[in-house]
C-alpha cells in the first residue's frame, strides 16, 4: 500500500513524501501541498494515487522513516500531521461501547447518547483546524480544570473538496469526559481546546467505498509501565462510510478537503484518568503508530 507522509527537514522545511514500505520518497517538486492534490484529485482518486506513486519512483532524495520518528524539534528532521489546511470533524456514538460509556458518564443517565445511537442522524462536530492538529510524537493536551481525561483512539477518513474519499489516518480525539458528563451541552469544551486532536503517522492511500477492516489498539504507558490496554475492530462501527461522509457534506462544502474521524470504541475505565507525562499509542493495523506525550493545557 501506498502512504502520504508530510514531514519537517531543518534547512527546507515542510515537505511531503510517498511512503513505501519503510521509505520516504521526497515528491514536493510534484507535491507541494495536501490541498492542491486533493484538488486535483476530483473525479480521478485512483489516477491521482498511482500519480504520487511515479512520483516517488523520480524522487531525487529518500529517507528511512525511523530516522524521522522523533519529537517534533525545529533542529531535526520530523514527522508532522498529514494536513495542511483541511478541517478536522469528528463523529460521535458509532460505536455501541461509545454509547454506553456516554450514558454512564452523564449525569442525568445519558437518554441522548442512546437516542442519537439508534437514529437516522449521526452526532458530528468539528474539532479542529490544521494548524491545531498535533503530529506524531508531539504533546497532546488534557485540560487543566478537567479531572476526567481520555484518549479515543480513531480511525480517520481523509476526504477530498467532493468528498470522495483518499485515504485513511490515525485519529486521537482527546476527551474531557466530566466535562461533556455534566450536560452535553458542553461538548465543544470537552472536544475543542489546546492539542485537543492528532494524526498520523501517513495517509493511507485507498478510494474505499466501504470500512476497511482495521483492528484498532490503545496502549497508555506511566513511567515506562502499560496503565491501560484495549482494542476494537472497524468491522464495530454501526454507520456505513457513505452515511457519515454524506452527512458531512450536508449544507457545507470543504474547498480543501476534510478529515473526518470517525468515532471510538475503546474506552478506559471509569477510574481512568490520562496524567500529564503519559505516553499514547494507537495502532491502526496497515496504517502505523500514533504515538504522543500528554501534557497540561
Amino acid at each position: 500500500m501506498t502512504g502520504l507522509v508530510h514531514f519537517a527537514l531543518p534547512e527546507k522545511g515542510s515537505r511531503w513524501g510517498c511512503l513505501i514500505e519503510d521509505t520516504i520518497y521526497d515528491i514536493t517538486p510534484q507535491v507541494s501541498s495536501l490541498s492542491e492534490w486533493m484538488k486535483n484529485s476530483l473525479g480521478r482518486v485512483a489516477e491521482s494515487i498511482q500519480d504520487i506513486v511515479d512520483y516517488a519512483k523520480i524522487a531525487e532524495f529518500s529517507y528511512p522513516l525511523s530516522d524521522l520518528e522523533t519529537s517534533p524539534e525545529s533542529a531535526t528532521p520530523h514527522l508532522l500531521a498529514p494536513v495542511d489546511a483541511q478541517e478536522v470533524w469528528a463523529a460521535g456514538v458509532t460505536y455501541e461501547r461509545s454509547r454506553s460509556a456516554r450514558q454512564e458518564e452523564a449525569i442525568d443517565g445519558g437518554d441522548i447518547y442512546a437516542r442519537v445511537y439508534a437514529a437516522e442522524r449521526p452526532e458530528l462536530f468539528f474539532k479542529a483546524t490544521a494548524k491545531d492538529v498535533i503530529g506524531p510524537f508531539g504533546k497532546v493536551g488534557i485540560r487543566r480544570d478537567a479531572t476526567w481525561s481520555v484518549p479515543e483512539p480513531e480511525l480517520a477518513v481523509v476526504l477530498n473538496p467532493a468528498l470522495e474519499v483518499v485515504g485513511f489516518t490515525i485519529g486521537n480525539d482527546m476527551s474531557s469526559r466530566d466535562i461533556e458528563g455534566a450536560n452535553p451541552l458542553y461538548l465543544p469544551q470537552a472536544k475543542v481546546y489546546t492539542a485537543s486532536c492528532a494524526l498520523g503517522p501517513q495517509v493511507l492511500l485507498n478510494p474505499a467505498k466501504e470500512w476497511p477492516e482495521f483492528s484498532i489498539n490503545l496502549r497508555v504507558s506511566r513511567q515506562g509501565q502499560i496503565v491501560f490496554f484495549g482494542s476494537t475492530s472497524t468491522n464495530r462501527i454501526k454507520r456505513s462510510l457513505s452515511d457519515l461522509v454524506q452527512y458531512l457534506g450536508r449544507s457545507r462544502s470543504f474547498p480543501d478537503g476534510a478529515v473526518l474521524l470517525t468515532g471510538t470504541g475503546i474506552v478506559p475505565p471509569n477510574e481512568f484518568s490520562l496524567q500529564e507525562g503519559d505516553l499514547v499509542h494507537i495502532n491502526i493495523e496497515g496504517i502505523g503508530s500514533l504515538v504522543n506525550n500528554v501534557k497540561i493545557v
